[in-house]
């Protein structure tokens, strides 16, 4: 046997394959040079087919002969780990998350401030790390296959994808701005057929990269890099259009995503006794069950504070006399407050019979308790991906975090719902992006909007016939007198 087993070993040293030169796979490799021994001894008809066997078993590799992404780097700065080495790694952990954490938080205020504007490529930046590191990673795993263009495909379909969905953003949002330039009049009439063309580029170069060993293998990375995009690009998508809607929407469900994270792993680290889900150990019940209430009281009142300006409540909107963006007008009656009947069982307990609320505060209370029921599904999915593939976290672009997938795994999730939530209980038609799309339009179009229009109310009641005079002038008994002549128009 053990004669046998350096046998083995001899002839994986000996293999040419790649991954056998780092010390990978030395049982694939063994059992593959075996069988190039023998194909070798049977004639070189069986010769010609080795190549094909060879790589068609590499890719018919179980979970368990996935490699391991080689681990983060420790990048946590210097003086923490002075100022915490007394502590167990639990606590030092602990300290590291909360220092950071509020320094995101600060940072993040800080940009609220700034603007909308700011706020955009801040999504934009975050999509992106994203993007790069889950490319990252299926590029680690299969890094010894060497698949021809894969990373620089990836990157071309991100910025296909993002010319799509933000074009598609322009022409909506900035109708005014590129009426008056006629360069961009023309990549925004033709813009789904430019994007059509940039993605068809995209895919002819992937169809001409294959090559007959790794047909699979880039295949499998062609659809790695799609559901990437699907789950990234489209979901930060509908990030900047939650902003479009006022910054409320935005606000309130990150916010509370980012409020269930903190308080779950507070309430886990403390009372924390029972497994929540497999997926992710750490996780408890109690952790679970104390980010929830948390995280609803916390929505509620966020909402309160918000819902009192203008800056958070208006849709954002683009001044093109100014060009800026602009959060000002009337709240409409969804942030406006108003009294409430208390039920008879509850107004024995608060001692009041009517209370004080503007219907944001309700909808705040679906939004929080997707964010801290739901949400975390987000979360489990990532470290079942993780788990899939051997590591820890993402990346290790923030200590005691790791990558910035990490800290938004859940946001995406929660950026859909609020977005289906918006457009069925809450969008009505948009009269501000109704008026800007007609002034696209051509003097005789806008004509015939106009006399449709008119007419539709005139039957509906809602608008009284006009009149219209004319003087008729006529001779009689030698005298000019006038007769006024009302047609009805």
């Amino acid at each position: 046997m053990t004669k046998l087993l350096l046998a083995n070993q001899s002839s994986a040293r000996k293999c040419r394959l790649p991954f056998c030169r780092s010390g990978t796979y030395l049982p694939t490799c063994t059992l593959t040079c075996f069988r190039t021994a023998r194909l070798a001894g049977a004639g070189t008809e069986q010769d010609s087919n080795y190549g094909e066997d060879r790589f068609a078993e590499l890719d018919l590799r179980t979970d368990s002969d996935i490699p391991e992404v080689v681990p983060p780097t420790d990048r946590t700065p210097e003086i923490f780990k002075k100022a915490l080495s007394g502590l167990s790694s639990r606590w030092k952990n602990w300290w590291i998350r909360g220092i950071l954490t509020l320094a995101m938080i600060t940072a993040f205020a800080l940009i609220i401030y700034m603007g909308s504007f700011m706020l955009m490529l801040l999504v934009m930046s975050i999509q992106v790390k994203c993007f790069h590191e889950i490319i990252t990673i299926g590029y680690r795993v299969y890094r010894s296959y060497e698949l021809p263009w894969f990373r620089t495909l990836s990157w071309y379909f991100l910025l296909c994808v993002n010319y799509f969905f933000y074009g598609e953003t322009v022409a909506d949002y900035f109708a005014t701005f590129v009426q008056r330039r006629e360069q961009l009049q023309f990549l925004i009439r033709y813009h789904r057929f430019i994007s059509f063309t940039l993605y068809l580029a995209g895919f002819c170069l992937f169809v001409l990269s294959l090559v007959k060993r790794h047909y699979r293998l880039q295949f499998y990375m062609f659809a790695w890099s799609h559901v990437t995009l699907l789950i990234i690009v489209t979901q930060s998508h509908l990030v900047i259009q939650n902003l479009f809607e006022g910054m409320i929407w935005f606000l309130v469900p990150i916010s509370s995503v980012v409020c269930n994270d903190i308080a779950a792993y507070i309430f886990g680290f403390f009372f924390g006794r029972t497994p929540l889900i497999k997926l992710s150990p750490k996780k408890t019940w109690e952790g679970f069950i104390g980010g929830f209430f948390s995280t609803v009281v916390f929505g509620f009142l966020v909402a309160t504070l918000l819902a009192q300006y203008q800056y958070f409540v208006c849709p954002v909107e683009y001044n093109s006399e100014t060009n800026r963006f602009v959060t000002e007008c009337e709240p409409s009656e969804l942030f406006q407050f108003q009294k409430y009947s208390i039920p008879p069982l509850l107004q024995v307990v608060l001692g009041r019979e009517t209370v004080n609320l503007c219907p944001f505060q309700m909808h705040s209370i679906a939004l929080s308790t997707f964010a801290s029921l739901i949400g975390p599904f987000g979360g489990f999915f990532a470290s079942g991906f993780k788990r899939a593939f051997k590591i820890k976290d993402f990346a290790d672009t923030i200590p005691g975090h790791g990558g910035i997938m990490d800290r938004c795994d859940c946001q995406y999730l929660m950026s859909t719902f609020v977005h289906v939530y918006i457009t069925s209980f809450i969008r009505g038609p948009n009269p501000s992006k109704l008026l800007k799309q007609l002034l696209v339009l051509q003097p005789e179009q806008q004509l015939n909007v106009y006399k449709t229009l008119k007419t539709h109310l005139i039957e509906k009641g809602i608008l009284q016939p006009s009149w219209k005079c004319r003087f008729c002038l006529y001779e009689h008994d030698m005298l000019d007198r006038s007769q006024t002549v009302c047609l009805k128009i």
